[in-house]
């Protein structure tokens, strides 16, 4: 085993750490590193400014929730296997009750909840990712070639919005990367310094690889079982590039697709968990407790988190080893420039199909949706204080 850091902590303070953050953490994965940065390299000052900025731009490149992966590296920095798990339990804890929670009252009282607080909760869910596939865009799309990516990608999911084309377009982006696009490569970047055995890195790698190809085999044997859940959910976590709004058409293909749960359901869900702090792959938690397959309640929201969540684990444990040489290989960093174009195109067919089809009923809708999307682009108005504003618009619309 490499030897621990001199600043190592125990597993259950780091659990207390990032319960708090869990807690606290309010706006999305860019304020959670924020948050991240004024806890542990300014007031703790476990990393140095240059090792937390590698460990952002690595997380940023590797597919999964950004933000949760970065707090797993800092864990398993301070504590090893631990620590990482103590950091992503405490960090996902509070975000994943609440959206487990959600799903049972819904599941339960969703008879007598006003139907027009749930469509502004539909609404708050494409006002969200619209924002989402701007941002994106203007980050990932800068010329001809990465729009037309985008575009195409776009089309054929909306064209054959099967899990299938989902991967084998997020492929075709690495490939056009890597013969397209020229990344410009830092030449003095800096190392980063993390521990990680060889052994356990090795490890990882092949239960991802084999988790991948193995879990649908296990699936198709028992469809609608628990072991469909797990491989559909675990699909999604690993293939999504792009941040956590990305994993929506994954989940949404996975779960509305396949009949699991319907979407007008499944949009307010996920436009209630923007209300939320921590993590938005939380939001497997309310899928799971509310779908029909698998165990359903908690075990079921248990089991899709963890599903959706274990390959960032796998992926920070397997690839941290070998990153100081990959990062430097310009092919490398060209595919990862295509997938960043793909996804952008994922996420806006997921708005065009489910999202704005199944919410936006009319011109009062479209006139709610453009509202939404100047305060929170324009007035910067945070997200979560959108949720409670537009179920409020939603519930006036309705008894109007």
């Amino acid at each position: 085993m490499p030897p621990a850091p001199e600043d190592a902590v125990p597993a259950h303070r780091l659990f207390g750490i990032f319960l708090r953050l869990g807690l606290t953490a309010f706006g999305g994965p860019i304020a959670h590193l924020a948050y991240f940065h004024t806890e542990f390299v300014v007031r703790r000052r476990w990393l140095q400014e240059t090792e937390y900025a590698e460990l952002v731009a690595l997380c940023q490149l590797l597919p999964g929730p950004a933000s949760s992966q970065v707090g797993m590296a800092i864990g398993l920095r301070q504590a090893g296997l631990g620590g990482a798990l103590a950091a992503w339990a405490g960090f996902t804890l509070p975000s994943a009750l609440l959206m487990v929670g959600f799903a049972l009252g819904l599941s339960h009282l969703g008879g007598d909840m006003p139907g027009g607080v749930l469509h502004g909760l539909k609404l708050v869910a494409v006002i969200v990712v619209a924002h989402a596939v701007w941002s994106m865009a203007r980050l990932f799309c800068r010329d001809a070639g990465s729009v037309a990516l985008a575009l195409l990608a776009a089309v054929a999911l909306l064209a054959w919005p099967q899990p299938a084309v989902q991967v084998v377009v997020i492929a075709a982006g690495a490939a056009a990367g890597m013969a397209w696009m020229r990344p410009v490569i830092p030449a003095d970047m800096p190392p980063l310094p993390m521990r990680v055995s060889s052994r356990l890195a090795r490890a990882a790698r092949w239960s991802f690889v084999l988790l991948l190809a193995g879990l649908p085999l296990l699936a198709s044997l028992a469809p609608g079982t628990s072991a469909e859940v797990l491989a559909a959910f675990y699909r999604a976590g690993a293939l999504v590039f792009g941040g956590g709004h990305v994993v929506l058409p994954l989940l949404e293909t996975a779960v509305v697709g396949r009949g699991w749960m319907d979407a007008a359901t499944f949009t307010s869900g996920y436009g209630a968990a923007q209300a939320l702090p921590g993590p938005l792959f939380a939001f497997a938690g309310f899928l799971g407790a509310g779908m029909q397959a698998g165990p359903g309640g908690l075990m079921g929201g248990g089991l899709a988190l963890v599903a959706v969540f274990l390959p960032s684990l796998l992926l920070v444990l397997g690839v941290l080893p070998v990153w100081e040489r990959a990062r430097r290989a310009s092919r490398v960093r060209a595919a990862i420039n295509g997938v960043n174009a793909v996804v952008v195109g994922l996420l806006l067919a997921a708005l065009v199909d489910p999202l704005w089809r199944s919410a936006v009923e009319g011109w009062r809708d479209v006139a709610l949706v453009m509202a939404g999307l100047l305060v929170l682009a324009g007035l910067r108005m945070p997200p979560w204080l959108l949720v409670p504003l537009m179920a409020l618009a939603g519930w006036a619309l309705s008894a109007g």
